[in-house]
């Protein structure tokens, strides 16, 4: 294998999609047909206080209109809903569903299991150390559920 810039980004994409291919074709099965990996980082930022389109965009870094149709899926598909905020009437902010904290522990449930299997195949310790290289790499704020 070469070892070049492109082949590390490569091997790094390649990791992401088999976690991310895997876990939504289970998510599927259970009843989440049409979740996305965008679906997953918006419904984290929301957790995380993100309750409107604009700020949406900035924790997931897409612009104000991209945030507000992905806003449109996770309520077509009842993973949010939009509700009066108690401190300003004119202003509605988003909220999880039950369906949405559902389908959020699902997938980490089953990115624990796509974990534990690459533990499986590499050893306990190389897969410690793949992280934590990784986390010395990228940092923790790369990584964080609040944007």
């Amino acid at each position: 294998m070469s070892r070049t810039g492109a082949g590390l980004a490569l091997l790094l994409l390649g990791g992401y999609r088999s976690l991310v291919d895997a876990a939504t074709a289970e998510l599927a099965s259970r009843g989440h047909p049409d979740f996305r990996p965008v679906h997953e980082f918006a419904l984290r930022a929301i957790a995380a206080g993100a309750d409107s389109a604009s700020e949406l965009g900035r924790r997931t870094s897409v612009s104000k209109q991209a945030a507000a149709k992905t806003i449109a899926v996770l309520l077509e598909r009842a993973y949010v809903v939009s509700a009066p905020d108690p401190g300003d009437g004119r202003r509605k902010r988003l909220e999880l569903t039950s369906r949405g904290v559902d389908v959020m522990a699902q997938g980490e449930a089953i990115l624990d299991d796509a974990r534990k299997k690459w533990e499986a195949q590499i050893g306990p310790t190389e897969l410690a150390n793949l992280e934590a290289n990784l986390r010395a790499l990228v940092g923790d704020a790369a990584v964080s559920d609040n944007g």
